[in-house]
């Protein structure tokens, strides 16, 4: 068994939509060289952590226009084969948003939905959850969204 922990952060930017966990909700976008989904990214990288694969900077440079806008659920997708290639999977993963905007109950078992297929796991295997800073700190000011995912891999023999 093998642990990996992500955060991820991104500003917000009234010139994109928003999509988080590969849902498109009704609210300012965040700012990012791919869609910006805050929470795919979490996931993501807490994957790539739990096998010492590197981060998603060195994975999926910022620096390459191969991933201008890229759908995050793409990279998620080659998370996954390198997963396989290294002979594990998705145990359970649990993550949170942080976010004073937009309120994220109506989208959060859409979003563990998505996550489950993407990492080929059964929805319980996948908790989302959503809370706020109290109106503290660069969250609570509404100036963007963090996520983090918490996941625990399992060696397939």
């Amino acid at each position: 068994m093998r642990i990996g922990h992500s955060i991820d952060v991104h500003a917000f930017d009234e010139s994109r939509k928003l999509i988080l966990g590969g849902v498109k909700i009704d609210s300012i976008g965040l700012r990012g060289h791919s869609d910006a989904d805050v929470l795919l990214h979490a996931v993501a990288e807490s994957i790539l952590g739990a096998l010492a694969l590197g981060d998603l900077g060195s994975n999926f440079p910022d620096n390459d226009d191969a991933y201008k806008d890229i759908d995050s659920s793409i990279l998620v997708k080659h998370v996954m084969k390198l997963v396989k290639e290294k002979n594990y999977k998705v145990h359970n993963i649990d993550c949170m948003v942080l976010a004073e905007k937009p309120k994220l109950a109506p989208y959060i078992l859409t979003m563990r939905t998505n996550i489950a297929t993407l990492l080929e796991v059964d929805v319980n295997q996948v908790s989302v959850k959503a809370t706020t800073t109290e109106k503290l700190g660069f969250i609570g000011r509404k100036e963007g969204i963090a996520s983090s995912a918490t996941v625990l891999m399992e060696e397939v023999k």
